[in-house]
């Protein structure tokens, strides 16, 4: 037995296991591939541009989180990383171990604190962003350039729209 199943082998599987229940096939396929496309970059990625820097993706969503906004609340980075508190501290010690992260208690609330990276943070940031970058074209070469538009809008409007739903981008 395969430990693989391609989109088309589960799409079909579910199709003939769902053929008498009422629901939306296509609202099923669309969020299905959704996940399957998120999953599928974050594994590439992870592979082959995180793995030999020994970042886990999560760890590469924090430092990218505190390199765009500053010196952010560490609820706000776990929020930007889609992740709860708790993990959060997990992995804000484990960058601070390696140099690259640090963390600051708020002056006027001694509840927050504010996560910032190093001189080796901001370093390894600039010279590991343009490898991201470079991983993410591979990931879109074979969409033309109006595809890859109408990719962007149509999965932009699904995130406003759940975040319109209430949807909690913390876990």
């Amino acid at each position: 037995m395969p430990s693989h199943h391609t989109l088309l082998e589960t799409e079909t599987l579910a199709s003939s296991k769902l053929a008498d229940a009422k629901i939306d096939v296509a609202a099923m396929h669309a969020v299905s591939s959704i996940h399957r496309a998120a999953n599928a970059s974050r594994n590439h990625m992870t592979n082959t541009v995180l793995r030999p820097h020994e970042l886990s993706w999560t760890g590469f969503v924090v430092l990218w989180s505190v390199w765009i906004y500053g010196e952010p609340e560490t609820r706000e980075v776990a929020e930007s990383a889609g992740i709860s508190k708790a993990t959060l501290s997990g992995v804000v010690k484990t960058l601070s171990a390696r140099g690259w992260l640090k963390r600051t208690q708020s002056s006027s609330d001694k509840r927050f604190a504010h996560l910032s990276l190093t001189p080796a943070g901001m370093t390894l940031m600039e010279e590991l962003f343009p490898q991201f970058n470079s991983g993410e074209q591979q990931l879109v070469a074979d969409l033309t350039p109006d595809e890859l538009t109408v990719l962007t809008k149509a999965l932009r409007k699904v995130v406003t729209t759940a975040e319109g739903l209430g949807a909690d981008t913390s876990v």
